[in-house]
Parts: structure tokens; sequence; C-alpha cells
């Protein structure tokens, strides 16, 4: 089976990362993977901003997140501790920007995978990220102007695994 299969099929959600921070060349092949993601007329409108798991936006985000869910005393972040998080936007005027930042994501967590490291792709911040502090939030996390949240991405080194899904081809997939 080739590599990429291979991470195809072995690649879970991590959610639980050990303290071990990433490396320099880690994160560059990390990004690379994301960058080098096909992007709709090739527009490569796609931004990633890299986010220290230690960083007060993040807490900020969460608290955010949890107030408009009604949450409070979570054992965990939503980004479950881990050292990075790549949080991807995109053009908001641009209709297939959710769709690029969707395949970037993905070529992010497969890259991790092919690396040994955990990923997580997170979307549970959306709400956090798209209402009141809409503004605030973008100038955070360092958004292009005119760009938005789309997707996220928590990274590190597996703390726990965890058994790949489940799936059935005769369920879903119809063959027309």
């Amino acid at each position: 089976m080739s590599d990429v299969l291979q991470a195809i099929a072995e690649r879970s959600s991590t959610r639980g990362y050990t303290d071990q921070k990433l490396t320099k060349e880690e994160l560059d092949r990390l990004i690379e993977a994301g960058l080098q993601a096909p992007t709709a007329a090739n527009k490569q409108e796609i931004h990633i901003s890299v986010v220290d798991g230690a960083h007060p936006v993040l807490a900020e985000i969460e608290a955010v997140k949890n107030d408009l869910r009604g949450l409070s005393n979570l054992p965990h972040n939503f980004y479950f501790e881990a050292p990075t998080v790549l949080i991807l936007s995109g053009d908001a005027g641009f209709s297939w920007s959710k769709v690029d930042a969707g395949i970037a994501v993905e070529n992010i967590s497969l890259a991790a995978e092919g690396m040994g490291l955990g990923s997580l792709i997170i979307g549970c911040v959306k709400d956090a990220l798209s209402g009141d502090k809409k503004e605030y939030f973008a100038r955070a996390l360092q958004f292009p102007e005119g760009y938005e949240y789309e997707i996220a991405i928590a990274v590190g080194h597996k703390a726990v695994t965890k058994v790949p899904h489940e799936y059935s081809v005769e369920k879903n997939v119809s063959y027309v």
C-alpha cells in the first residue's frame, strides 16, 4: 500500500497530545502540505494562522464558544491541549474558499499522520469566530483583509491513539 493510502487508512482524530512542541521542520512541512492543496481557479486564497497552543487568543475563543453553547467546566479545550493550532481563513467573497480550506486541512491532516503526528480537524469554533467578535478575532489571528474563518486543525505529538472509524461501502456509496 502506498504511504498516502496508509496514512488515509490509519488516520483518526487525536484528542490528547504530549507537551512536546513541533519542530520548525515539522511545522514547515505541515504548512507546505496545506499550501500545496489545489484551489478553485488556482486562486490560492487560503491563509494559515499558526497559533501556539498556549496563546491567550485560543482561551478567548474557547470562552466565547462555551458561552454560545451554554457550556462550562469542560475537561478539555476545543483543541485538546495540542501544542499548535492552525486556523485557516479564506476570502469571504470567494464562494469556493470553504471547499479549498477543507482540501488544505485534509492535506495537513494526512501529512501529520504520515509524519507520526496526531491531528484534530476543528469546526466547532465557527460560531465563536463568526459572531459578535468576528472582527476582533480576525485581527488577533492576523487574517488578511476581507478574510474569514473557514476551518482549523490541532496538531501535535500523540499522547493517545484511537482506532480509525469503520465505514460501510454498501451504505455510503452508489454506483450510477
